[in-house]
């Protein structure tokens, strides 16, 4: 892609620079009034003055001398940047006009802000010409704004802007392309992330932005709204200029990146409000702000020696340098495009990081569907269980033919779900119920169990309840009845789900908070696995004996 980027950069600069066409201008003269013999070539301009004033809804008239130099191109072309409705005269010959004069009984009818005119051969020769414009201006009177003169042949006049500007829509899509890429990347995926959020959003308004930029080529913006399409161009360099600094704040783990990006939000505002009206300024301030905020997180990333935070500083100083040494209009979308591809190279270095984690992330799956197995075919959990097994086989028959047919189930289930990540609620609430009816045999307890406000299409980490189960019984001792009791209660909100576990028997531990040994690590592994960073697990002592709570966020962001 970066090949395809210098092709583009140089078929702009070689479009910006090409001049076949050689004059000199000369500041236009003013005066308020009406009378066709102004339109003459040689005109005694005594009584006109170089400022326009206060014209309101009068008829006024502009004039400006242009010596043509040499012309190697061919029919001349004249670019006339004006605000009004206006009829242009070459040499006192009407070539065109640009809407219509409005008058006292009349309506103005606005024209565009810049409009082309085709020169007659037989006034194109070498020498001094002279160009008249009759206008009105009735929005915007007191608006004191320039007229803009300029000589090239009309094929160039014409083809450039389109030239240019079809390059520009060529790189406005594949920030339109990458915008939908890392949207549908950012929404569809099981962890999201901002900086992809960010990111996506930084492509789209940099579309918007190239594609405000250039329309004005393709349809015609009269005079009277050109200032809509600047403040949004302006709002849209204030929003890019907020987001770029916050992308790498977030990207870097900037600590205090609230207080560094309120500071350019108010530095943002000031140059809003300070430079009012004046949108190139601003746009140029805007973009300086972002670029000072962003070097300071760089420098700062340099010195913590983040990934990635050197070359990142490579693309800033070349952007600047770039930037300094282009005319304005393309030197920024040059500058912002070096941005970008510092944003999309550091975010090429996080997703290796994080395919990096989901890989360590398989094997550690890998490792707990061995943790699990394991758990349940323990030597001593087969001996005890066996022993008491041939007890109860000896003195009861029928009820060891059940102590058998629960064991089978309890190892069927856990082979069904040993290979799964997520498994139904109720496939664990029949696993647990068939070892409390295995443990019953075997330790001779009634164990009881409740569950309630269950649903059955959620889903949990396979063997996480069992797992808390297991400890209920190892850790807690049956009331003065014989009885043990296990409750699972489910509870959720708009944001969260909760699973409690209450154990109700006599605690056979002291301490208030159990550490938990392999059982609470492979509870809070399978947790992980399956609700990266949007969970929570706490076990503890109640009054009836033991208490865990698993807290899941609903919360995807």
């Amino acid at each position: 892609m970066k090949p395809a980027i210098i092709l583009l950069f140089l078929a702009i600069l070689c479009a910006s620079c090409k001049r076949q066409v050689l004059y000199d201008e000369f500041d236009p003269v003013f005066k308020t009034g009406d009378s066709l013999a102004w339109s003459a070539k040689k005109l005694d301009q005594k009584g006109w003055s170089v400022d326009r004033g206060f014209t309101g809804k009068n008829i006024f008239w502009s004039r400006a001398n242009v010596k043509l130099i040499s012309n190697s191109g061919g029919r001349l072309g004249l670019q006339i940047d004006a605000f009004g409705a206006y009829e242009v005269y070459w040499d006192g010959i009407k070539i065109g006009s640009n809407g219509k004069l409005g008058s006292v009984s009349q309506p103005e009818i606005p024209g565009t802000e810049c409009m082309y005119f085709l020169l007659p051969d037989s006034l194109s020769q070498l020498g001094m010409h002279n160009v008249a414009l009759r206008s009105t201006q009735f929005s915007y009177p007191r608006l004191q704004r320039g007229i803009g003169y300029k000589l090239d042949t009309y094929a160039n006049l014409i083809k450039r802007p389109l030239v240019i500007s079809s390059l520009m829509f060529i790189m406005a899509g594949a920030f339109f392309i990458a915008f939908f890429y890392y949207a549908f990347l950012y929404f569809n995926s099981h962890k999201r992330s901002y900086p992809v959020l960010i990111f996506s959003v930084i492509c789209l308004l940099f579309f918007s932005l190239l594609i405000m930029e250039y329309i004005k080529y393709y349809i015609e913006i009269p005079y009277t709204e050109f200032f809509v399409r600047l403040e949004i161009i302006g709002w849209l360099t204030f929003s890019i200029s907020l987001l770029v600094p916050l992308y790498f704040s977030i990207q870097f783990g900037l600590k205090r990146k609230l207080l560094l990006l309120l500071a350019l939000l108010l530095t943002l505002v000031s140059i809003y409000i300070y430079y009012y009206g004046h949108y190139d300024i601003s746009a140029r301030y805007y973009s300086l702000a972002m670029w000072i905020t962003t070097m300071l997180i760089v420098l700062e990333a340099i010195y913590r020696k983040e990934k990635g935070s050197f070359l990142v500083l490579v693309g800033m100083l070349a952007s600047a340098v770039m930037n300094s040494y282009l005319v304005y209009d393309f030197g920024i979308f040059i500058f912002y495009t070096f941005i970008v591809f510092a944003m999309l190279y550091l975010h090429t270095i996080k997703m290796r990081e994080i395919e990096q984690a989901h890989e360590s992330s398989l094997l550690l799956s890998s490792r707990l569907q061995l943790e699990l197995i394991k758990k349940n075919i323990q030597p001593h959990f087969i001996k005890n269980t066996l022993t008491s097994l041939m007890d109860w086989v000896e003195d009861s028959p029928k009820q060891g033919a059940e102590f058998i047919q629960a064991l089978a189930e309890e190892f069927d289930i856990m082979n069904k779900i040993a290979e799964e990540s997520l498994i139904p609620i109720r496939q664990e609430i029949s696993l647990c119920q068939m070892h409390l009816k295995v443990m019953g045999f075997r330790k001779e307890i009634a164990y009881q169990w409740e569950d309630f406000g269950i649903k059955d299409d959620e889903l949990i980490p396979p063997a996480i309840i069992h797992t808390l189960l297991e400890n209920g019984i190892t850790h807690n001792a049956p009331l003065s009845n014989g009885k043990m009791k296990f409750r699972l209660v489910y509870s959720e909100d708009l944001h969260t789900r909760e699973y409690v576990f209450e154990t109700i028997g006599e605690n056979r531990e002291s301490s208030e908070e159990r550490v938990g040994g392999g059982g609470f690590k492979y509870i809070r592994a399978r947790l992980e696995e399956s609700y990266p960073g949007k969970w929570t697990f706490d076990s503890m002592a109640s009054n009836q004996g033991w208490i865990s709570k698993i807290t899941l966020s609903n919360n995807r962001i």
